[in-house]
């Protein structure tokens, strides 16, 4: 049997020949547009199902066995799955849901054209992240043509939502679809990243005393404690405001303590997104009346964004934050009585870090394949979050690594031609070194 060596060149060979057909997935992808329904509701553009349908055939022409079901109404995952042994298991994952385009006035091409130019793919969705699923796609592809059978078993996971926070991937590891490693191909401009942090959204809800704001006199200067004093009012919006500002030096505090050596320093940020204040707090958790100054409002709530360092946990982080907001209302007389109130996973969404050891096998074997093909990569972490975290968190060992391109949730978003075929290459020796072949 020839060596491993031998193998991926074949293979790698494969995919080198069949370039112009990789592109062109890409770009049949980018052709259908696949917007987020959570963003931007429109049958017309909301069209993740014919990516799915567009896809599967493949799979199947490529001896996958496939599955399709609704994640969320409508909106199908997509599994193809190789037999294999569970020791050496792998996913390649990708997501195929894209966010809005946003003004049209910004593009100086079509969308949804997959127009290429001067080695660039264009479109929404091009590199976040229709040309890693394709690259995924093609390095199975010329595994498969090159007439070798892996000892693992191989999954290719088509997944939707990610960009509404997962909840694709997050239905995929609920039933179980899981192995002993993930691969997923977001980009990383040909850099190999195996940790990110963990993400929670929070609800911070303050309560205060309406009243009329004539009396604001009674609430904000001393007045005489007798028996004809009528209730004060306490501003809901101002306490607020000093709570935010406690966050601030909470914040800094943290980051100035911990860091990750993968990442940048502070990236373990907390961002104060959302704020509704005003009067009576209704059934959907915000205030009921926002547009009267002439009320003291007795309700501000607050939406944080709140990112923590891989090597953490989200238990150890929601502690150590509600002893922060416990200590911060124990300085006021109204809050000690009347604490903040805190809600996790605001929209149902969270996600666990993902903190795999630089020397893991499949990382040592990404570092070491992109480097022969290319320019060498760094390990580092991704600062934002992708669905790596769900697949982390039910024990998966994860690692992100996909190709170049820029414009990702803005105008004029490319990928690099040759970025996505090296990326498929560098996928299709890995998948070789990890899952071994029989």
């Amino acid at each position: 049997m020839p060596d491993n060596q031998t193998i991926i060149d074949a293979v790698q060979a494969e995919i080198e020949t069949d370039r112009d057909w990789l592109i062109g997935l890409t770009r049949d992808m980018v052709r259908i547009p696949s917007v987020n329904p959570k963003f931007e509701p429109n049958p017309a553009i909301n069209r993740e199902a014919d990516v799915q349908a567009l896809l599967e055939p493949i799979l199947k022409q490529d001896g996958f066995r496939t599955e399709q079901w609704d994640a969320l109404p409508g909106r199908p995952n997509l599994v193809g799955e190789w037999a294999g042994d569970e020791s050496r298991s792998l996913i390649l994952c990708g997501h195929i849901d894209v966010v809005p385009v946003g003004a049209m006035k910004d593009w100086s091409v079509d969308p949804f054209g997959g127009e290429i130019t001067n080695g660039r793919l264009y479109g929404r969705g091009a590199v976040d992240m229709k040309g890693g699923v394709a690259a995924c796609i093609a390095a199975a592809r010329a595994i498969r043509k090159a007439g070798i059978t892996l000892q693992g078993r191989l999954a290719i996971h088509s997944v939707v939502d990610e960009e509404a926070g997962g909840f694709g991937a997050m239905d995929a590891v609920k039933k179980g679809k899981l192995a002993k490693a993930v691969l997923v191909a977001e980009p990383t401009w040909g850099d190999v990243l195996p940790v990110e942090g963990g993400l929670e959204w929070a609800r911070v809800t303050i309560r205060g005393r309406n009243a009329h704001s004539a009396l604001r006199y009674n609430e904000i200067y001393p007045q005489r404690h007798d028996k004809d004093r009528l209730e004060p009012g306490v501003n809901a919006i101002e306490i607020a405001a000093r709570f935010i500002a406690a966050v601030r030096q909470y914040e800094l505090d943290r980051t100035r303590a911990k860091s990750h050596p993968l990442l940048p320093l502070g990236m373990n940020t907390i961002n104060i997104g959302v704020m509704h204040g005003g009067t009576g707090l209704g059934e959907h958790g915000l205030p009921t009346v926002m547009t009267n100054p002439a009320i003291i409002p007795d309700v501000a709530v607050l939406d944080l964004d709140m990112k923590f360092l891989p090597d953490e946990n989200s238990a150890d982080y929601r502690r150590d934050f509600e002893a922060f907001v416990h200590h911060f209302a124990q300085t006021d007389a109204w809050l000690r009585d009347n604490p903040p109130a805190i809600q996790w996973e605001l929209g149902g969404l969270h996600f666990p870090p993902m903190n795999t050891p630089v020397d893991h096998p499949l990382v040592r074997s990404l570092m070491k394949r992109k480097a022969m093909v290319g320019k060498a990569p760094q390990a580092r972490g991704f600062v934002a979050v992708c669905d790596a975290a769900h697949y982390a968190g039910a024990g998966v060992d994860g690692v992100i690594f996909g190709p170049s391109g820029d414009g990702f949730h803005g105008s004029d978003e490319y990928v690099e031609v040759e970025s996505v075929v090296e990326t498929a290459k560098v996928i299709a020796a890995s998948v070789i070194d990890w899952c071994g072949i029989r």
